[in-house]
């Protein structure tokens, strides 16, 4: 038997993914897999509450199956349309009765019926609705973009648990799926990684939400997303995090991001780092084409200074470090301050470049972009050294 229960009654029914190492296609490295996270709650009316990936909708059946029999089921709450977890929706739609109850958003039923067509018995819930099943009711709150138009939670108030779908998950995959029974490091790890290549355009409304939330007065003390560790331990303790990392708060913290053709570039990089260090700044320190775009975007999350760097070539940027700098402008980090530095030959340009696209980023710009001919002589490393040690005084200042 792989289900197990997470409260009286309340069984998880999801799917372990050990072998995922990309998702939404190339764009997000899973290091450790994840899990698609499924909840049966039992009571006078039976409720399945999201799904799974479709590749792994037998273990899915089965699980179900070692909890209660499919025409037992009364609701399907789906709390998010992505195909990861509303892939196996027809199928499972098949094996359940027909007048079973699919409760969504608004959205969510645009998105269900977009995807796999019309033709079910929808409930569309708003934040506030609520559905008795027995002894337990189930109330819902919109959690529109965070991260889809369709995105809701569902809360259990006689459990106090949030079923939270993305929502404080992660892309993790182990044995144990309680916070309490995993490595602490590895989890919020994990979380501040998925955090901030997934919600953190969106952080304006989630701290809106997570406010809205508060004011309806829920006590929770389980949080159960669709992804990763269900957090049973301390749950204020990642929504916490969520709110620090949602205002955009930044420490005395650099990250210094480079490409290089025949290491000038890099020369620089680490005599700008050596100016940081020796004012007592934390660095975090990358070249591009040896690194994880995803890791390198998590330490971006709390870092006050972003300093980017890369030899010219053809009178732009080496191409590596344009997807990061795309991905930088899309994600809207917020007071973040920064850089750029390089080398070049006959004819610069890839300085300039990467400072208009921080500005486009929402990031402050401190100094002029610093550029070096060739091969940086002794003077010009200590001009880099400088470099970092003035950008090492506006981190203080700014922090």
């Amino acid at each position: 038997m792989s289900s197990f229960q997470i409260k009286e009654g309340i069984h998880w029914v999801g799917a372990r993914d050990w072998n995922l190492r990309w998702f939404h296609g190339p764009a997000y490295s899973t290091h450790q897999g994840t899990t698609y996270n499924s909840y049966i709650i039992k009571d006078e009316k039976n409720v399945l509450v999201d799904g799974v990936y479709k590749p792994f909708i037998d273990k899915f059946f089965e699980h179900i199956e070692e909890v209660i029999e499919f025409k037992d089921i009364d609701y399907y709450i789906v709390n998010h349309v992505e195909p990861d977890h509303s892939s196996s929706f027809p199928r499972t739609m098949e094996r359940l009765k027909d007048d079973v109850t699919v409760i969504c958003s608004a959205k969510g039923k645009e998105g269900i019926i977009e995807h796999y067509g019309d033709g079910y018995n929808f409930k569309v819930v708003n934040t506030g609705d609520t559905v008795n099943i027995g002894s337990r009711n189930l109330t819902f709150v919109n959690a529109s973009m965070l991260h889809w138009p369709d995105s809701m939670f569902t809360y259990i108030s006689e459990d106090k648990l949030l079923l939270s779908n993305d929502a404080f998950g992660m892309h993790l995959c182990v044995s144990q799926l309680f916070d309490d029974q995993a490595d602490d490091c590895l989890i919020m790890n994990e979380s501040e990684k998925y955090f901030a290549n997934i919600l953190t355009p969106f952080s304006s409304i989630l701290l809106k939400k997570l406010k809205e939330v508060q004011e309806m007065n829920i006590e929770i003390d389980m949080i159960a997303p669709a992804h990763g560790i269900i957090w049973r331990n301390k749950p204020t303790k990642i929504i916490n995090k969520y709110l620090e990392w949602a205002e955009g708060k930044t420490k005395e913290k650099a990250l210094i991001v480079y490409e290089t053709m025949w290491d000038s570039t890099e020369l620089m990089a680490k005599k700008i780092a050596d100016g940081l260090i020796d004012q007592g700044i934390e660095v975090h320190f990358y070249r591009k084409s040896d690194s994880d775009k995803n890791d390198i975007i998590k330490e971006f999350l709390d870092a006050k200074a972003i300093i980017v760097g890369s030899s010219t070539i053809n009178n732009v940027i080496i191409p590596e470090l344009v997807p990061l700098l795309e991905e930088l402008e899309g994600l809207r980090f917020k007071n973040k301050i920064g850089a750029s530095f390089g080398s070049y030959g006959w004819r610069g340009g890839a300085t300039k470049r990467i400072a208009d696209r921080l500005e486009k980023a929402n990031i402050k710009l401190v100094e002029k972009p610093l550029e070096v001919i060739y091969v940086p002589n002794q003077e010009q490393l200590k001009e880099c050294y400088e470099f970092g040690v003035r950008i090492a005084h506006k981190i203080k200042q700014e922090i």
